[in-house]
């Protein structure tokens, strides 16, 4: 059995969602999707995947998560200003 980096899917209310995507990333999803059916036995279509994916993906990017804790509740702005990295002053 496949050792997936997205675990079995709980138990919800299905959503619709509606994004369009490059041929090659639909091909991907659709054989991710084939995938997940193999490693648990459940069929889950692509549009019901793509949410769990992205919760999975934003949970595990630090960066985002250090940023989204330095805002102030509510208000979008930061606490601190931000500081661009030498390799970003360059580049502007």
């Amino acid at each position: 059995m496949a050792n997936l980096k997205l675990g079995k899917l709980p138990d919800r209310t299905p959503s619709k969602i509606t994004i369009t995507v490059s041929a090659d990333l639909n091909q991907a999803l659709h054989d991710y999707a084939a995938l997940y059916r193999q490693t648990y036995g459940e069929s889950e279509t692509v549009a019901e995947l793509i949410p769990f994916m992205l919760a999975g993906f934003l949970e595990g990017d630090r960066a985002f998560a250090k940023a989204r804790k330095e805002r102030l509740p509510g208000t979008g702005v930061s606490e601190r200003p931000r500081r661009q990295s030498a390799s970003t002053a360059d580049n502007a």
